[in-house]
């Protein structure tokens, strides 16, 4: 058996070798030389016949483009838009020499040299269109200027391929200049221009050979991403990258030679002028587009892609109720302002959205006087301070983190806390004292009450209790933007940055028992060759539901008993919150009824939008806070949007009341007695009362540490709020606390 056992695996092995020789005798160096120098051929037999194949078509439709069409969402039309080219050819010679070095600089340095393609860049952005990266840069200047002027904008592989084909043919029939100027006047800069001569005017206001080269390198740099590039509308990001772009453009110029250090030294960075809005886009059209715009560039959808016309866009905006809010606007507001004769109405601007809270669709939106007018939309601008409408998410943060007060008792509506004007929080490492409203004093305190009459004091308190960082995690969650927001107990009084769009898609999130809503205003866009379909955001849980429904109850308070009670009526069920900021210069009104969110604000704007200022003194009716013009505004636009009103009720669960123990110590600090007036007395100045956003360093001496936050109802009657009543604290002052600057 020994014997048999290894003459068989002499065998086996004898097998492997004559395998293993077989595979070394198929793939010798040879055969693999060969048939790699085989494949090049083909490759080269291919292209050779593509580029016999492949023609210089003629121009293609940008030369003829098409409009295209903004419709409502029942599908009347709202816009039409880009029904001509904003382009007028020049000769290249009208373009300054270090002007037209710029573009080439920024775009292909090498360009005077080449052969018109680039076969790596080709290449990589043919894999990446394969591999689904979607577009690619890289490309020539030659190249551009063929995918401008002949082919289209698809990222597909057959387009590159052309691109590459035509490319080369035209480096051989046309010359560089006739290339370059061919590329200067076919490109899409932004802001509807097309061209250099429509960029000059658009962004610096003179013709392209006033161009200077400082100008030049910013035209040439924001080709790259027009819409992120765009001073005026860039974010902290864009604006960094475009500056990068145009210093890495002057670099490239010292580089070539066209330009010498000591001249690169001297150049300042060229900001553009703001921009000016296209015919067509009066009233509130323009504001309605832009945010569609934007939308569309979160899709996909390039400005580019948009310029070349022959879109259907649908908006989710209903018709009736952006007519409802734009008349509420004016009724309540716009009808009673002197922009022309008094000093204080000629800065108030107007923004709302509205949205559905089961959707997250926006159904109206207001922007602002006229777009041709005021082309920064109040609805979506993000440079004011959102003030107590952030209070109901301290609230929030507490319920879902199950937080308890200093001496140990769950926080809900019934807990108790002291609501002493400038009473110093407990249990901070930063100091802060702030004052309420008036300097009004509550003493023993509750939750509910308190959301009722927006008492700062109490609510400083809370975010200790909660601690800052959990509450800006549950502020994010439902929707605030993380603009301004540090972690500190003053930003209880919303001294972060955040839009009347970001607080519609946070109140809505309370309206849809805490399942996060993102606003959208996008409903399709369509076009004969490609369809894009909106991405649905996600629908995740933010806060749980009854975290979310116990704030709502809260807020019904509010309305019902407290600062928004302009917004009481027997004809819906309503939740909201007042807000007013610091110095009074933003006024806001956040509410909601069960099947349609609303956030209003007005603004004080001065310096042609450069400077915040008070809004105290708008239509001679002393101060503009939450409860005043935005709450009415609300109110009559609700009642309209809902047809007369509405039966349908919210639908609460498990409601938190929390703890009930012992009353807290009362303060040494005397409570004071309301007034008994219905409203403030009006007056045309601003009040002497102290801002209501304090320093978190007390500027008295602590009085004796008491309990801050215990939960039994108070034995004496507490102190009502003034009908009428707003919060009116503003954000945190410069200096110290992190205050948002001007």
């Amino acid at each position: 058996m020994g014997r048999a056992d290894a003459r068989r695996a002499q065998a086996q092995e004898s097998r492997r070798a004559a395998k293993s020789g077989g595979i070394r005798r198929l793939f010798t160096w040879k055969k693999l030389l060969g048939t790699f120098f085989g494949i090049v051929l083909l490759g080269m037999g291919a292209f050779g016949a593509l580029y016999l194949y492949v023609d210089v078509p003629a121009a293609n439709a940008m030369a003829e483009r098409q409009s295209n069409v903004y419709k409502y969402s029942d599908g009347t039309v709202l816009a039409r838009t880009g029904k001509g080219v904003n382009r007028q050819i020049v000769d290249l010679d009208e373009v300054p020499k270090k002007v037209q070095h710029a573009f080439v600089a920024a775009e292909n340095k090498t360009f005077y040299k080449d052969q018109g393609v680039d076969l790596k860049g080709t290449t990589r952005g043919v894999l990446n269109t394969l591999s689904g990266k979607g577009k690619q840069g890289g490309s020539t200047i030659t190249q551009q200027y063929v995918k401008n002027y002949y082919l289209t904008q698809a990222p597909t592989v057959s387009r590159k391929l052309q691109e590459l084909v035509i490319s080369l043919k035209i480096d051989q029939q046309m010359s560089k200049d006739e290339i370059l100027a061919g590329y200067i006047n076919t490109a899409y800069y932004g802001r509807g221009a097309s061209g250099i001569q429509a960029a000059a005017q658009a962004y610096y206001g003179i013709d392209a050979k006033d161009l200077n080269v400082s100008q030049g390198a910013y035209l040439a740099s924001v080709l790259q991403a027009p819409s992120q590039y765009d001073w005026n509308s860039a974010t902290d990001t864009g604006k960094k990258l475009v500056k990068e772009r145009w210093a890495y453009t002057l670099r490239n110029m010292v580089e070539m030679d066209w330009l010498t250090g000591s001249e690169k030294a001297k150049l300042k960075f060229a900001y553009p002028q703001k921009p000016k809005p296209a015919a067509g886009m009066e009233g509130q059209t323009g504001y309605l587009v832009e945010a569609a715009n934007k939308e569309l560039e979160k899709q996909g959808v390039s400005a580019a892609d948009r310029e070349a016309g022959g879109w259907t866009f649908t908006l989710t905006v209903d018709k009736k109720r952006q007519q409802a809010l734009e008349k509420a606007v004016d009724d309540q507001l716009e009808s009673k302002l002197d922009r022309k004769g008094n000093k204080v109405d000629a800065t108030v601007q107007a923004g709302a959205t509205s949205v559905d809270p089961k959707t997250g669709k926006v159904v109206a939106l207001y922007g602002g006087e006229d777009y041709i007018k005021h082309y920064i939309s109040n609805a979506t601008r993000q440079d004011y301070q959102p003030a107590s409408t952030f209070k109901p998410l301290v609230l929030a943060s507490a319920l879902e983190n199950e937080s308890e007060t200093q001496d140990g008792s769950l926080i809900g509506l019934n807990t108790v806390y002291d609501g002493t004007s400038k009473r110093p929080v407990v249990g901070s490492d930063t100091p802060f004292a702030p004052q309420n409203q008036d300097d009004r004093s509550y003493g023993p305190i509750s939750v509910q009450k308190a959301m009722n009459s927006s008492v700062n004091s109490v609510f400083a308190q809370m975010i200790v209790d909660v601690t800052p960082a959990k509450a800006k995690e549950t502020a994010l969650a439902l929707g605030v933007p993380d603009k301004n927001f540090p972690e500190r107990p003053a930003v209880t009084l919303g001294t972060m940055n955040a839009s009347t769009w970001d607080m519609a898609g946070v109140y809505a999130t309370l309206d849809n028992h805490g399942q996060k809503v993102t606003p959208h205003i996008l409903q399709s866009a369509e076009h004969r060759d490609r369809t894009v379909n909106p991405e649905k955001p996600k629908r995740e849980q933010a806060i749980s539901r009854a975290s979310a429904d116990t704030v709502t109850k809260a807020l019904t308070g509010v309305v019902d008993a407290g600062s928004g009670g302009a917004a009481n009526s027997p004809a819906y069920d309503a939740a909201a919150k007042t807000g007013t900021s610091e110095d009074n210069k933003s006024a806001w009104f956040a509410g909601y009824t069960p099947e349609l969110t609303t956030v209003v604000a007005l603004f004080g704007e001065g310096d042609g939008g450069r400077k915040q200022v008070s809004l105290t003194g708008t239509a001679n009716s002393g101060r503009a806070s939450g409860s005043g013009f935005p709450a009415r505004i609300w109110a009559d636009y609700t009642l309209g949007a809902l047809g007369g009103g509405s039966g349908k009720t919210f639908d609460l669960q498990d409601v938190e009341r929390g703890e009930v123990p012992a009353p807290p110590t009362p303060s040494d600090t005397p409570s004071e007695e309301p007034s008994e007036s219905e409203e403030p007395t009006p007056s045309d100045t601003p009040s002497q009362t102290p801002s209501e956003t304090p320093s978190e360093t007390p500027t008295t001496p602590a009085p004796p540490t008491i309990s801050p936050p215990a939960t039994t109802p108070p034995t004496s009657p507490e102190i009502p709020p003034l009908p009428g009543d707003d919060d009116g604290q503003p954000g945190e002052r410069p200096g110290g606390n992190g205050a948002a600057q001007q």
